[in-house]
């Protein structure tokens, strides 16, 4: 037994065995490492893919997506979604589309009421949207914003005489747009207001168009507190003779109003 131990300890003292002994170990570490790398560089991650061509504005459903497993290598994206919970219901973004198998991304995704159009699906019957044509000035430095109740004010010419009157009241601003009809505040925007849009009683409608063609007639917003958007009084024409002064100025133009 001796001897075996004796045997031993010389082949481990041994200059060539040990050189030898070290070169394997190395080896064995870097083969080591160069596995765990390729394992971890190919290591296969689930991911949500669509099922099918969804182009802007449609509304992803749970037949829409479904999980597939990729190299993780391809993950290194942050703004790559995984989690079909954060995609089924959103909508895809305007000027944007995501191909049959292509992966979703966050910033191709929104909520309905961040897409230029979804104002449109809550106009209530008899009612029309009317644009008001604005600027940086006129929205008090780009003050006025979605969900604000706000007045509108005329300023008119009568007999050389200049009117200035509140026109209609607490009516609700749906949207903010730029002149490329972009909501102004989206985060990536920095865009300057060029038109509110309202629903108003077509009857109203009517009135607000026809002043865009009165010479020396302007319509103006009025932001008020909060307290006067959370009152949510009813939209009207609350001044009689400014109306008046809308029917006089289209009959003197020779236009038959109804």
């Amino acid at each position: 037994m001796g001897n075996l131990f004796s045997g031993i300890k010389k082949f481990f003292i041994n200059k060539t065995t040990v050189t030898l002994f070290g070169v394997v170990l190395g080896v064995v570490v870097l083969v080591g490492f160069y596995m765990y790398r390729v394992n971890n560089a190919v290591n296969p991650k689930e991911v949500i893919v669509a099922t099918r061509d969804i182009t802007a504005t449609e509304e992803i459903t749970a037949d829409d997506v479904k999980k597939v497993k990729i190299s993780s290598s391809f993950l290194t994206n942050s703004d790559i979604i995984t989690n079909a919970n954060l995609i089924v219901g959103k909508y895809v973004a305007t000027g944007t589309s995501i191909p049959k198998g292509g992966m979703f991304y966050s910033s191709q995704l929104v909520e309905k009421e961040e897409l230029p159009n979804s104002i449109f699906d809550e106009i209530p019957d008899k009612y029309t949207i009317y644009q008001l044509k604005v600027n940086n000035t006129s929205t008090y430095a780009n003050s006025i914003f979605p969900g604000d109740k706000i007045d509108l004010w005329m300023k008119a010419n009568q007999d050389g005489k200049i009117v200035i009157g509140q026109f209609i009241t607490s009516i609700e601003v749906l949207a903010v747009r730029d002149a490329q009809g972009e909501n102004v505040f989206d985060v990536t925007s920095g865009k300057t207001p060029a038109w509110l849009l309202f629903a108003v009683p077509t009857s109203t409608y009517r009135y607000l168009k026809v002043s865009e063609y009165i010479s020396g007639m302007e319509i103006t917003p009025v932001p008020r507190n909060k307290q006067y958007t959370i009152e949510d009084g009813e939209t009207e024409i609350t001044n009689q003779d400014l109306l008046n002064l809308i029917k006089n100025q289209i009959k003197d133009m020779g236009v038959v109003y109804e």
